[in-house]
């Protein structure tokens, strides 16, 4: 038995290699998970992500829409992610003083998480707001992406112990 396999890592093989887990015995339930990250910016910039005015067109809803999109195609980018009937997502592009903040929530009905579909989304509407300032603001930095709630499952709801005002869907 390989360390991995006794160590109860669940995306080994007993000779080490990587698998997708399979999740056929876990009961299908609502699942939700919501991500948050911040792009760094100038406040002048940001001022022209609220009002529209960049080089590249409104970047608040294309980064929205791009975010969706990723949620939706996580699977296709990390390799040992499921792909999952996505119920909802939800991302808010929000810009205020000197940074976007950027939440998303993703819902599904299944047998495993959605987290890494809100990591994906959050992060490729960061990315997504960053193709559009570069041309204003190439030193922009996108930083902070982490997982603040997810719900359903057998392990239940969890909230970042840092982010108590957060839950799923961004509720108290």
């Amino acid at each position: 038995m390989t360390d991995a396999a006794k160590h109860g890592l669940t995306h080994y093989r007993e000779d080490g290699a990587a698998v997708m887990v399979d999740v056929s015995a876990k009961d299908v339930t609502a699942r939700e998970a919501t991500a948050t990250a911040v792009l760094l910016t100038r406040p002048d910039v940001v001022g022209r992500i609220a009002s529209g005015d960049l080089p590249k067109g409104e970047a608040v809803a294309v980064a929205r829409v791009a975010g969706i999109l990723a949620a939706k195609r996580t699977h296709e980018l990390v390799p040992l992610c499921h792909p999952l009937p996505i119920s909802g997502v939800e991302v808010d592009v929000v810009p205020a003083g000197d940074r976007v903040e950027l939440r998303a929530t993703v819902r599904t009905t299944s047998r495993t998480g959605v987290e890494m579909e809100a990591l994906t989304a959050v992060t490729v509407a960061g990315l997504t707001v960053y193709d559009m300032i570069k041309a204003v603001d190439r030193a922009a930095v996108l930083t902070d992406v982490r997982v603040v709630a997810k719900s359903g499952g057998a392990s239940g709801t969890w909230v970042r112990p840092d982010d108590g005002a957060a839950g799923p869907g961004g509720d108290a």
